[in-house]
């Protein structure tokens, strides 16, 4: 990834790094530089069922919607000078967006190292070639289980067979193309359900051609009291029991967050939101329909949200669930 800063984005990431060990030494919220990491959400649109998801839930509060093009290219133009990073993902499965992959190519364009994640289900062979000519750097696939019974207990109404054809197709077309890129990672999020099957699913990654494979916690809402998802290998799982035999999160919750000084969030329909831990853009900081992000980066709400973070991280409820800082060990051998 080092190839996408340019010495204009190596200097933004230099002014952002010391602005943020400034702001935690100093209590007092400094901001310097602008995002050298931005996340768009294509669409809201699922068509899975995950328990823990807002999105296969159908219990957001906003608008469901799809982000239009003209709206992707503004903001791509503009993040391009700075930022390094883009991703296409936040809620809803991008590959229901109709565009996604000339968005791909623009991005790629503006020479911006490009990553999404996927349920795979839309990865025929024609989709799977566009991937790579689109020029996508890391694609994400989620493949929650390694046999049917176990991959639906957590992605409701998905197909395995489905998400291994598409992994297929795309590692087919990097072949035929000649294309090192996208990487494809498989990403099994540990639950219990699960858990018994986190070496098979290495096994499974080597027989596709799958490049890497990554463990990840699960975020649960209902915790305090147990769950039926948290995993019983205390390794696996972000919460812990206490003494009172109360679940908590492991995280230590300090004052402070890395991700609200150099990325941000923006949703289908143009809003900048803290991170992706505001699933429901609760904490709406400016809309790109009415500011540039160069504008409402550095204006009183975003300022103000991060001054919050800094006097009392524990009092901003999107935050109470939140693993930045926590310490998982989901190392698999």
């Amino acid at each position: 990834m080092l190839r996408y800063f340019t010495f204009s984005r190596f200097w933004n990431a230099v002014l952002l790094y010391c602005s943020y060990h400034w702001s935690r030494w100093s209590g007092k919220s400094a901001h310097a530089g602008k995002a050298i990491s931005v996340t768009i959400e294509p669409t809201t649109s699922c068509n899975l069922r995950c328990p823990e998801c807002p999105s296969g839930l159908r219990s957001f509060t906003r608008a469901t919607g799809m982000m239009k093009m003209e709206l992707f290219r503004m903001i791509a133009d503009e993040v391009s000078s700075h930022a390094a990073y883009m991703n296409f993902y936040f809620q809803g499965e991008p590959f229901l967006h109709p565009e996604i992959t000339q968005m791909f190519a623009y991005a790629s364009s503006k020479k911006l190292y490009t990553s999404t994640s996927t349920n795979a289900h839309f990865l025929d062979e024609k989709k799977a070639r566009e991937v790579v000519q689109s020029g996508l750097n890391r694609l994400i696939i989620s493949i929650d289980g390694t046999t049917q019974d176990v991959y639906e207990s957590y992605r409701i109404g998905g197909t395995l067979s489905k998400v291994i054809e598409g992994t297929r197709n795309v590692v087919n077309a990097k072949r035929q193309l000649k294309s090192a890129t996208p990487q494809i990672v498989f990403q099994f999020l540990v639950v219990r359900p699960n858990e018994h099957q986190v070496n098979e699913v290495k096994a499974l990654a080597d027989e596709l051609g799958v490049d890497e494979v990554v463990y990840k916690s699960a975020q649960v809402y209902d915790y305090e009291n147990g769950n039926p998802l948290i995993p019983q290998n205390d390794a696996y799982s972000r919460y812990k029991k206490n003494a009172s035999g109360k679940w908590v999160l492991k995280n230590k919750m300090e004052n402070q967050c890395w991700r609200m000084w150099h990325s941000c969030v923006i949703t289908w329909d143009g809003y900048i939101v803290p991170c992706c831990f505001d699933k429901d853009a609760k904490y709406k900081l400016g809309s790109l329909n009415e500011q540039p992000l160069s504008v409402i980066w550095n204006n009183e709400a975003y300022q103000n949200f991060r001054a919050q973070l800094l006097r009392g991280r524990n009092q901003i409820d999107i935050c109470t669930n939140c693993s930045e800082g926590t310490k998982v060990g989901l190392e698999v051998e």
